[in-house]
């Protein structure tokens, strides 16, 4: 009997654990973005010392309700309220459909600024790091709508869209603090890598958790997590490349 009430009480604990873990790595996400940008964004702005276009704060406005949003969201879904979790997920949409749009107008502020110093390769260069960052998250968040009546697809969707924005909020530490002294500008493309590769330690963490839960990794772990591996990596090449600066180039000029 005792035996059977230890093995009872496991199962329940571990389902806890489950119900619980998404809303753990969603606070995770959230202590990132904000610890990541404090250096070059919130510490600043708190001393009145940062100067940034509007599109910027409308950027780090909408980033930062992202992550309350997401937290929000899996808490909802954590203590059982699928109800309410379900009816606030139109918000979700349209913050995520206005970050993409302000994503895209962040790459082009980038070109806009290198150019204005005399660097239009460097910034057509190093847009396609926001670029191909937005339109990934884009793209699975679209697929995470589209799986909403799957749980156990959208809430690792969900996570993936999460985490796959999170480089940009660790590269700010490595920028501020490892980054050599040199002259204003994007940095090149091939410094973003590290960063990314340290925001996406929270994938593997949500792989180890559904090994230790589920016996092996869930499908969108291991073509998602791929798939955004693959597009950091191709960043590099592709800055270098005369279509992207022809692309680019030519959305820069309609831009100016």
């Amino acid at each position: 009997m005792t035996i059977l009430i230890d093995r009872n009480s496991q199962r329940a604990s571990a389902k806890i654990e489950a119900q619980f873990f998404y809303f753990y790595m969603a606070l995770s996400c959230m202590a990132v973005a904000v610890l990541g940008f404090a250096p070059t964004y919130w510490v600043p702005m708190a001393r009145g010392s940062l100067a940034a276009p509007p599109v910027v704060h409308l950027h780090g406005l909408l980033f930062f309700a992202w992550t309350l949003y997401f937290v929000f969201q899996s808490w909802l879904a954590a203590s059982g309220r699928i109800v309410r979790h379900r009816r606030v997920g139109m918000i979700g949409v349209s913050l995520a459909t206005a970050m993409t749009m302000l994503g895209l107008m962040a790459s082009i502020s980038v070109m806009k600024r290198s150019a204005a110093i005399g660097q239009i390769n460097e910034g057509i260069a190093f847009s396609i790091v926001p670029f191909s960052g937005i339109v990934f998250f884009a793209i699975v968040f679209a697929l995470a709508i589209i799986y909403v009546r799957y749980r156990e697809a959208h809430k690792r969707l969900m996570l993936l869209a999460a985490v796959s924005i999170l480089d940009a909020a660790v590269a700010r530490w490595f920028l501020t603090f490892l980054a050599p002294s040199g002259p204003p500008g994007p940095p090149p493309v091939p410094v973003t890598i590290a960063p990314a590769f340290v925001a996406y330690l929270l994938l593997v963490v949500a792989i180890v958790f559904d090994w230790r839960t589920r016996g092996r990794p869930h499908p969108v772990y291991i073509y998602g997590g791929l798939a955004l591996v693959a597009v950091k990596l191709l960043n590099w090449p592709i800055s270098t490349s005369a279509a992207w600066h022809s692309f680019a180039g030519g959305i820069l000029a309609l831009a100016q």
